[in-house]
């Protein structure tokens, strides 16, 4: 399933929230559910946190570390050993993280004006509220 580097699938930026669903992480990497799970059997740097219904839920670190496996796998044609003995010299040696995942780091890091748009609607939230309390203050003194 080697790719060209033209026909790559451009993978959406990940949300600024804590946990993802398995749908939502299928999403944001473009991996199907049932390879999410299995790679979880494979891979044992991903471990999910399970909560009610052995619902899956996954936190940005995992996220990335999904999109450094897909691409180890179908970009780089590793194998599955391949690709885990990869991420494991990383942890052995004591490295910084491999070239690719610094490449997933900073294309999260990317994604921050997302997540600052976001602060800044929030806030322009918060200063409508603060008018819209002072003028409740005003009615209820008049009162």
């Amino acid at each position: 399933m080697s790719e060209r580097p033209s026909e790559r699938i451009s993978l959406p930026p990940i949300p600024a929230k804590r946990y993802f669903t398995i749908g939502e992480v299928s999403e944001l990497c473009a991996v199907k559910p049932h390879v999410l799970r299995y790679w979880e059997q494979e891979f044992t740097q991903l471990k999910p946190v399970k909560r009610r219904g052995n619902r899956r839920y996954y936190q940005h670190h995992e996220v990335l570390l999904i999109r450094r496996i897909r691409d180890l796998l179908y970009e780089q044609g590793f194998t599955i050993n391949g690709a885990r003995n990869r991420l494991d010299e990383g942890r052995q040696h004591g490295h910084a993280p491999a070239e690719e995942e610094q490449a997933a780091v900073a294309a999260a890091a990317d994604e921050a004006p997302v997540f600052s748009l976001d602060i800044n609607n929030l806030r322009n939230e918060l200063v409508e509220v603060q008018h819209l309390l002072a003028q409740l203050r005003q009615i209820a003194r008049h009162q």
